[in-house]
């Protein structure tokens, strides 16, 4: 029988997505509901590195997209009366026309002009929001719109038909729903940047010039990368204001939020996908796990809590001295290299 061996990125890997389907029967409800959380922030780091890890289009106020998505779906659902799945749909569609409308500046402006038209989007959304009060609702933000499973309390089921009963609540049924979206975007966005679509957006990368040369159109391939990239960052923002979040400028539309997607974005691995979905999920709960101390250090006298995000940064730095291309980049080159060294010794006569 022929033996296969797995590279260990792979190995962690499967590991990885077994704990994610297997969470919910190894973690309480509110480790639950911040994992669910955290499988939003992965998606929205997903959609950033899709045209910025890829195309070298750097967007450094991504949160219009997420807060696009989130409010329109919000303020339909609450005001209009939408159902959820229309409320999500609709606010899918306005982040997809959002990102249309950025991405023809992208073809006449590179590097740090794009990134300030950029930073300065969801700069510009915040202010109407504070300007419409009443219907956007301020800094406060909106009131929880209608969640996407309306469950009161825990469900019981399978003690119908003959087994023993089993509950299960509103918080696991939306990790679910969670999961399923994440898997789902990051299949689409793997399938994309593994094609011939994928190709063209790293020789944009490369050398935008090159590839005009060659008869390919490269401001439709720009425009089509900020297209999906916003559609999917409106999907992630209005699924996750009717499951785990809320509508409010600092949880969906805040700059710092932008801030986090690529810093997130760089640590896991730009232009890998997997990377900074990974890195989202892992931000998010060492952030936490700062923010939440209470451990004293010795030398200044005060809590890890109270200096949480300055130590992070700090972390972070390290991270990308050390680690300038990413972690999911290091793990792939050590991963071959131990699979390499394996099969020398398993070469070699005894």
């Amino acid at each position: 029988m022929t033996q296969v061996d797995l590279e260990p990125r792979y190995i962690v890997g499967i590991v990885c997505f077994v704990g994610l389907i297997a969470a919910p029967f190894l973690l309480p409800i509110l480790t639950l509901r911040q994992l669910t959380a955290a499988l939003f922030l992965g998606m929205f780091a997903m959609s950033w590195d899709y045209v910025s890890g890829y195309t070298g289009q750097l967007s450094f106020g991504h949160s219009m997209f997420f807060g696009v998505g989130g409010y329109t779906a919000a303020v339909l659902n609450l005001e209009l009366g939408l159902t959820p799945v229309l409320a999500i749909l609709a606010g899918t569609i306005a982040a997809g026309i959002a990102g249309l409308a950025v991405g023809f500046p992208a073809l006449r402006l590179e590097g740090p002009y794009l990134a300030l038209i950029t930073l300065i989007a969801p700069l510009v959304l915040v202010q109407i929001v504070n300007i419409f009060p009443g219907t956007l609702g301020g800094d406060a933000g909106l009131p929880s719109p209608a969640g996407l499973v309306s469950v009161d309390g825990p469900i019981e089921i399978l003690s119908t038909i003959g087994f023993e009963t089993v509950f299960v609540h509103e918080t696991i049924v939306y990790y679910y729903l969670a999961l399923a979206l994440f898997l789902a975007i990051y299949a689409l966005f793997y399938a994309f940047t593994r094609s011939y679509v994928g190709s063209i957006f790293t020789a944009i990368h490369e050398d935008e010039d090159a590839v005009r040369s060659v008869g390919i159109n490269a401001a439709k391939f720009k425009v089509f990368a900020f297209t999906m990239s916003g559609t999917v960052g409106g999907l992630a923002g209005a699924a996750f204001v009717h499951t785990a979040g809320e509508p409010n400028p600092g949880e969906i539309l805040s700059i710092v939020v932008s801030i986090e997607v690529v810093l997130v974005s760089i640590l896991g691995g730009m232009g890998t996908i997997t990377g900074p979905a990974a890195a989202g999920i892992v931000y998010y709960f060492a952030r936490d796990a700062l923010q939440t101390s209470s451990l004293t250090i010795p030398v200044l006298d005060v809590t890890v809590g109270h200096i949480s995000m300055a130590l992070f940064f700090g972390i972070a730095l390290l991270v990308l001295f050390f680690l300038p291309k990413g972690a999911l980049p290091w793990l792939t080159e050590w991963s071959r290299d131990v699979l390499e060294r394996r099969t020398r010794r398993s070469e070699s006569p005894s």
